[in-house]
């Protein structure tokens, strides 16, 4: 048979024409490349037959993923991600929950996808990401209870478990979702590089599991990295890199389109409730602004004249119950002691101890108020250090700083919020929502006491109809202009363009629908509808056509409104909040 024949007789393996390309020659069909891609390993191949060579091989090919020297000054480790040869294979998320230990649905990494580009030039890229380990750590900043560490020579941000209370402030203060909640334990944990690994020479779980080397640990200048965040260089679709300035580099050779964004960006669902926080700040706003109307309101006796036990009793009912459910968010609530350890530089140590001394200021108040300080007189030991023009002056001497102390608490609460720099969350907002709450709820307390403790509405203790007309005009006012600013902002909801505003306005429309509609409604009832009726009610002296049983069940019906309404709103202010983190996948 000839050479002709044996070719014509044997057409797959038959050696196919070829085109030059440059110095290289290029099957011209299918088929003769998918058996030429055969003679060569894929990135899976490659990384097999590294698992079963040699281990003096093995350590060889890892160590250089890693740097062979520490970092110098005015330098720290950090991650470097290569875009380009990231599969989306996920063996990173597998090894580092595998190596670490980590319990089950817990996971440092997470690999995501961006994704932009035109209809006839579309762009898709899959993005591992973990803890960034910032130059400036969010986390660190906002624990208070330090613990969390940087480490000075590696620039290694590591999480202190046994320090760890399980408040999960760092879950919020971290724009990009790093520290992860453990319920189990109670305490939150995060990725640390796997610093037991760098320190023995070892390249960490991620980094010796990705077939195509695409993570590696590389040595950079705190100064680039702040250079890079100022400019806003980071990574597309990611928050801001202006806040905590993070140390991982991603990087590729391909253009990245301008629209390009997280592949989840469409993707909107309500967060965590916090219901022990709802609780807590609307409590203890609620018992700043009880406090405050029933020691500044005159009374008919003039200013010397103590303001009814009641007064006093309720508002120190109300702050230290705030304060007995506030360590009920906390994974481990029996070490809540610590929360004031990083009162330097966290909101949350500096919200605690300012209502950790609202509450004993407003017991002593108390006391001072009840018949047991005059009592006390007929006593020689105490009327030699007291009389009432003393007791008088002290009164007024401990409600002040009580007040002071809770009108710092209540700013503490703005700014634990308003810290982790979140829009929905700013200081102007946040201030405008909690000092409200804490006129309209104070006023309607101070108002349904008066009717409750005193005789005929127009007879009450705070000097007659005109303070309590006066108490029920800041109720209306406040509540129409919270109501007012709430309403404004589902008109978001029609924006076309998907702004974190108009996040909000969706999951209250959509998802928290019967919250919303709720809210408005305890609120409007409460604070309008209520409210104004008691105010037409009350004349000159008496009321105009309601019984005092009636002003009394209408007042407690008004404040209960009202109270719901506020929880209701603090549950949406948590609810509501889009979620800050790296690009997710696709749902």
């Amino acid at each position: 048979m000839n050479s002709a024949s044996n070719t014509s007789s044997h057409p797959i393996v038959r050696s196919p024409s070829l085109k030059v390309v440059g110095s290289q020659k290029a099957p011209a069909d299918l088929l003769s490349l998918l058996l030429r891609e055969q003679q060569s390993m894929t990135a899976v191949d490659r990384f097999v037959s590294h698992e079963a060579s040699t281990p003096h091989t093995q350590a060889r090919y890892y160590r250089d993923l890693i740097p062979g020297v520490a970092p110098g000054p005015g330098q720290q480790y950090a991650f470097e991600v290569d875009l380009d040869a990231c599969t989306g294979c996920k063996s990173c998320v597998a090894a580092c929950h595998s190596l670490n230990g980590l319990d089950d649905n817990e996971s440092f990494r997470s690999v995501g996808m961006i994704h932009g580009g035109k209809s006839d030039a579309g762009f898709q890229q899959t993005v591992t990401s973990s803890c960034h380990h910032c130059a400036e750590p969010a986390c660190l900043t906002g624990c208070p209870v330090n613990a969390y560490e940087k480490d000075p020579v590696t620039g290694i941000v590591k999480h202190l478990d046994d320090q760890c209370i399980g408040c999960q402030y760092c879950t919020l203060m971290c724009p990009y979702d790093a520290p992860k909640y453990n319920s189990a334990r109670g305490i939150v944990r995060k990725c640390d590089m796997c610093s037991d690994r760098l320190s023995a020479g070892e390249a960490p779980a991620c980094v010796q599991s990705c077939p195509s080397e695409a993570i590696r640990i590389r040595i950079v200048d705190k100064a680039d990295a702040l250079a890079a965040s100022n400019a806003g260089s980071f990574l597309p679709g990611a928050p801001g890199p202006q806040d905590t300035i993070p140390t991982t580099v991603y990087k590729t050779e391909r253009p990245v389109p301008a629209n390009t964004l997280p592949a989840d960006f469409f993707s909107i669902s309500p967060s965590h409730s916090h219901m022990p926080l709802v609780i807590m700040l609307v409590l203890t706003q609620l018992a700043v602004g009880a406090f405050g109307f029933a020691h500044l309101m005159p009374r008919p006796d003039g200013p010397s004249n103590a303001p009814p036990l009641s007064h006093a009793l309720f508002a120190l009912a109300l702050a230290g119950l705030a304060l007995v459910v506030s360590p009920m968010h906390l994974g481990r609530p029996l070490l809540g002691f610590r929360a004031v350890l990083g009162l330097r530089r966290s909101w949350l140590s500096r919200e605690i101890l300012a209502f950790g001394h609202f509450a004993p200021l407003s017991a002593l108040y108390a006391l001072l108020v009840s018949p047991l300080a005059t009592a006390a007189l007929k006593y020689p030991i105490v009327s030699q250090y007291l009389d009432v023009d003393r007791i008088a002056w002290l009164r007024n001497v401990v409600g002040t700083g009580a007040i002071a102390t809770g009108v710092i608490g209540v700013f503490c609460s703005v700014m634990v919020y308003a810290a982790t720099r979140r829009p929905h969350w700013s200081v102007a907002y946040t201030t405008y929502k909690f000092f409200i709450t804490t006129i309209v709820l104070g006023a309607s307390a101070a108002f349904m006491l008066s009717v409750l403790t005193g005789g005929e509405p127009g007879e009450a203790i705070f000097g007659g109809s005109k303070i309590q007309k006066l108490l029920l005009l800041a109720v209306m006012v406040a509540a129409f202009a919270k109501l007012a600013a709430e309403g404004l902002g589902l008109r978001h909801y029609f924006d076309k363009r998907t702004t974190n505003e108009k996040r909000v306005a969706t999951l209250m429309v959509r998802d928290l629908a019967p919250a919303t509609v709720s809210r408005f409604a305890a609120g409007g009832l409460g604070g309008l509808v209520l409210a104004g009726l008691l105010w037409l009610s009350i004349g000159a002296n008496a009321t105009s056509g309601l019984s005092n049983a009636t002003v009394q069940v209408v007042a407690i019906a008004s404040f209960a409104f009202l109270l719901g309404g506020e929880l209701l709103e603090r549950f949406l202010f948590f609810r509501a909040a889009p979620a800050s983190r790296m690009p997710g996948g696709l749902n």
